[in-house]
């Protein structure tokens, strides 16, 4: 049998889980074009990009942990047995 919560409960982060890497992504990348365009200020426009792909690559490897069973356990002492 399936069980439907938990099918709802995965589908919907993992939803939100690759709209935030994609609107984190986004962003870094609008972010480091506004820094070549303009010539002042381009400092604080390439550390808000550097900060975006660093969210977006830890919501990855947080996926990633929580893919990996041997990760899970080592990392989160998170189980995989029911």
């Amino acid at each position: 049998m399936i069980d439907w919560v938990a099918f709802a409960i995965v589908a919907i982060v993992t939803w939100i889980a690759a709209m935030l890497i994609v609107t984190a992504y986004s962003f870094g990348v609008r972010l480091l074009a506004v820094a070549r365009d303009e010539g002042k200020s381009t400092g604080l426009s390439k550390t808000g990009a550097y900060a975006c792909f660093t969210v977006a690559g830890l919501i990855v490897a947080f996926g990633v942990v929580l893919i990996v069973p041997q990760l899970s356990e080592a990392i989160l002492g998170m189980s995989s047995s029911h």
